[in-house]
């Protein structure tokens, strides 16, 4: 496991959290940041998938869309 290194101010917030009984130690605040950090990674992407997901259906509401055709898409699958 790598070591981290800590600016004065955030060994000293560390400390504050474990003292308060909030975090056993400093792993598993590291822990804890990562986690929250992976969260808003997810819902980044959601949020950005969603908004593309609502420009898609703007632009075919106003007719800005083609045909699809399965066959042009996967042609394997619809070999007998």
């Amino acid at each position: 496991m790598p070591n981290v290194h800590l600016t004065g101010p955030m060994q000293e917030y560390v400390q504050r959290q474990i003292k308060s009984g909030a975090y056993a130690n400093t792993s598993e605040m590291v822990r804890a940041g990562i986690r929250l950090l992976m969260e808003k990674d997810g819902a980044r992407q959601f949020y950005a998938l969603k908004a593309d997901l609502e420009n898609a259906a703007a632009a075919a509401e106003m007719g800005e869309f083609a045909d699809f055709d399965p066959k042009a898409f996967e042609p394997d699958a619809f070999t007998s």
